[in-house]
């Protein structure tokens, strides 16, 4: 599975919204700003999560975006899902987005079954990360220095 760069920053959005969660609304200039993500294309990408239920909107001068869920409730594979389709690396072993692949005998494709294999990782862990996990690790990451420290003297 590569994630698009819309994927990548739908997620990016969603983590300055989960972030951001107890505040009212957070405003897409800031947004576009702290992830440095192009605006226009924000709008889009927040307005696909808004149809998948997974963001709201307030318009006007005080107006923004907010998660439409809990943070502990959006899994990156719902996420993922909406914005890219498949967490399969092929569609023959997708359970979703299933498409028949070209190979003679599905069943016993050795390459096939090593794919399931990778799909039912992703899948896991995209399964058990949430937008609530996201904040979790960037909130830590920020707290830990840059790189290791090494100093001669």
């Amino acid at each position: 599975m590569k994630l698009s760069l819309r994927g990548e920053y739908a997620l990016r959005a969603l983590l300055v919204l989960g972030l951001n969660y107890d505040d009212s609304v957070v405003r897409i200039q800031t947004i576009s700003e702290q992830q440095n993500i192009p605006k226009r294309f924000l709008e889009q990408i927040l307005n696909d999560l808004k149809s998948a239920g997974l963001v709201q909107s307030k318009r006007g001068v005080a107006g923004g975006y907010r998660l439409a869920r809990r943070p502990e409730e959006i899994s990156l594979a719902a996420v993922v899902r909406h914005i890219e389709g498949a967490l399969a690396p092929v569609s023959c072993v997708s359970e979703r987005f299933y498409e028949k692949c070209s190979c003679p005998d599905e069943s016993r494709c050795a390459i096939r079954s090593a794919m399931k294999e990778v799909r039912d990782a992703v899948v896991k862990v995209a399964e058990r990360v949430t937008i609530a996990e996201l904040c979790e690790r960037s909130r830590k990451l920020q707290h830990e220095p840059e790189g290791e420290l090494d100093f001669v003297i």
